[in-house]
């Protein structure tokens, strides 16, 4: 029995949400999102709620019941509120800045590296250090959050390199402190 998959995923006010066929949409003030669910699960929406049920009892049924219902629920939340990850560049030199839908990174490499933002995202540097990836999809905001981490993640001895605001880096101790 799945506890998760069995618990109503309440819609708020100001949220509209409708079932066409197997696609499910949410649509709010931070946008609208679509999402296309399997045929071993039911999706109802009432006016008040939505509820997740599945048509049989197998394995394969369950492992995709509790998943629809925290996605479906992770859409609701999104288009209400929407979704926020921050990185943080550390080290000498490092600079970011974003000129229309373009991300501008140098982060100690002979070249600029350039990444082109997502439909759907809003990414902001605040500062030269600092960037603000924010949407109301949260599979895309943590995706590219984990894109521009991954092109300099922290190195161990000094920490420097691109990180999620508030990650404690480990730091190894180099040679000389043995």
């Amino acid at each position: 029995m799945s506890r998760v998959g069995n618990q109503p995923i309440p819609i708020p006010a100001g949220i509209t949400a409708k079932v066409d066929g197997n696609t499910f949409h949410a649509e709010g003030p931070k946008g609208k999102l679509a999402f296309e669910f399997r045929s071993e699960v039911k999706v109802d929406v009432n006016d008040t709620d939505v509820i997740v049920s599945r048509h049989k009892d197998d394995r394969f049924s369950k492992a995709f019941h509790g998943t629809t219902r925290a996605l479906i629920n992770n859409m609701i939340i999104g288009v209400k509120d929407g979704y926020e990850k921050k990185l943080e560049l550390q080290g000498v030199g490092y600079v970011c800045n974003v000129s229309g839908k373009t991300l501008s990174l140098r982060v100690g490499l002979a070249n600029e590296l350039k990444m082109e933002i997502p439909v759907g995202l809003d990414v902001t540097c605040p500062d030269n250090t600092h960037i603000d990836v924010k949407g109301c999809d949260k599979q895309l905001v943590g995706k590219f959050a984990a894109e521009v981490r991954s092109l300099r993640k922290p190195e161990p001895y000094k920490g420097k390199g691109i990180r999620y605001f508030g990650e404690q880096v480990k730091i190894k101790p180099g040679k000389a402190a043995s």
